[in-house]
């Protein structure tokens, strides 16, 4: 489970996240709605590190990766803030609106180096560890393959990523994540700028990486017809704060949300 608790952050006088507290649970898609500027990536930057709170801590499990600080006995604040890379290989992994793949490197290369802590890294565990080095990319390679033909990209593996359409960029960078075995997966507008039939098949795969590999899915997303489909629970943020919170049915028929949000 990852919990944030009292989330909040402020930019100079403007509070970006106020007091924002959350459960998101495994084997369940958990949606943020709201305005552009509500706080919604705020929220994500906070939990993968990218910023740190002004208040509020980000738990995993029992792990807090994100405390604000504790005083030490000289009364000095002493950060205790994991590192953004360090927080992708506790397991939480992000898909971000601007699709980062290795624009020069073929699709099947760019799933392969989404998997965490593989062995041949370090250069002195690949010279005493050669065989076993070899069998491991071998491994990955063959769950790679199945990845890209559960895609519909089988044809593609050779194919540079900036090659692809960004639909199928997307696919691709999703697919990463879960090639890495992450357990929560903070995804920015998966669907933003797809078309319908590229859509389908990255909510297919969304679906499946909840409730199929029991993964903890948050999904930051503006169209309500995604959201409505595939959303278990949705929490609705406006001006940093949380506004409405519960089943699609209950908020997207909220008046308040309709009004603010939706416009009617």
């Amino acid at each position: 489970m990852l919990r944030i608790i009292n989330l909040t952050k402020y930019f100079g006088g403007i509070k970006a996240v106020d007091n924002v507290t959350i459960d998101f649970k495994p084997g369940k898609i958990t949606s943020l709605i709201g305005p552009n500027g509500a706080g919604k990536s705020t929220i994500f930057n906070l939990i993968n590190g990218f910023l740190r709170p002004d208040h509020g801590e980000v738990i995993l499990d029992s792990t807090s990766i994100c405390p604000t600080g504790s005083k030490n006995i000289r009364g000095e604040i002493k950060l205790h803030k994991m590192k953004p890379y360090e927080i992708a290989q506790i397991g939480i992994g992000r898909l971000f609106q601007d699709v980062r793949n290795f624009k020069k490197l073929n699709c099947l290369d760019n799933l392969i180096l989404g998997s965490r802590d593989i062995k041949g890294e370090k250069l002195i565990e690949t010279l005493m560890h050669f065989q076993i080095c070899k069998k491991v990319e071998s491994e990955l390679k063959k769950e790679a393959i199945r990845y890209l033909q559960l895609l519909g990209l089988e044809e593609r593996q050779n194919a540079f990523a900036e090659d692809l359409s960004f639909g199928e960029q997307k696919l691709i960078s999703l697919a990463r994540l879960l090639l890495g075995k992450y357990d929560v997966l903070l995804l920015d507008e998966p669907t933003a700028g797809i078309n319908p039939f590229m859509i389908e098949r990255i909510l297919d795969l969304i679906i499946k990486a909840a409730k199929e590999m029991h993964k903890t899915v948050i999904l930051i997303e503006h169209n309500m017809n995604v959201v409505y489909r595939v959303s278990d629970w949705i929490y609705f943020i406006n001006n940093g704060a949380l506004s409405a919170f519960g089943l699609p049915d209950e908020v997207l028929n909220d008046p308040e949300v309709r009004k603010i949000y939706i416009g009617l």
